[in-house]
């Protein structure tokens, strides 16, 4: 009978360390939704992008993705952001989307500008910069061959090439 009653505080002890480590986590992380005022951003691709993702003003969180949907006009992805009030971006600031490093996690970076005017709350931001996309340029430096722009002409001679006497000309006799 005692050895149940062991067991059974030791899995107590178990499940209070462990509520405390996710306490811990959950407090020290920035996965919370920043709450503010709400601003758009059209880009031609938001690969990586989804909801909740990070927004950051050199490097630290100033809000989160919201909603991600594509203008049926444009067809342009939209961006709806939610910014923290502490934080006023001016009109001319870019919205780039990013990754945390070679293969990480893709975020929205902002990069304020030196404008007086502050975007207002449900404004736009108009100046957007696509992520680059890691595939492609894998791919292109792959199939890029270097000459391959000269294959047509294989078999002619280089333009300061010398030429040996009888080479490619009559001989008057």
């Amino acid at each position: 009978m005692t050895g149940n009653v062991i067991e059974t505080v030791m899995g107590a002890v178990v499940l209070v360390v462990a509520a405390l480590f996710l306490f811990f986590a959950y407090t020290t992380s920035q996965v919370r939704a920043v709450h503010g005022y709400e601003v758009t951003a059209q880009f031609d691709r938001v690969d990586g992008i989804r909801d909740g993702s990070d927004v950051r003003i050199a490097g630290v969180k100033v809000g989160t993705v919201l909603s991600a949907t594509i203008n049926p006009k444009t067809f342009l992805a939209t961006l709806r952001m939610s910014i923290d009030p502490a934080y006023k971006l001016p009109e001319d600031t870019v919205a780039e989307i990013t990754s945390t490093g070679l293969l990480g996690d893709r975020y929205l970076a902002l990069v304020p500008g030196g404008s007086e005017q502050m975007i207002q709350a449900g404004g736009q931001i108009k100046y957007t910069q696509a992520p680059v996309s890691l595939e492609n340029l894998i791919g292109q430096m792959i199939f890029s061959q270097p000459g391959a722009q000269q294959k047509s002409g294989e078999g002619a001679p280089a333009p300061n090439a010398r030429k040996k006497p009888g080479e490619g000309e009559a001989v008057p006799k």
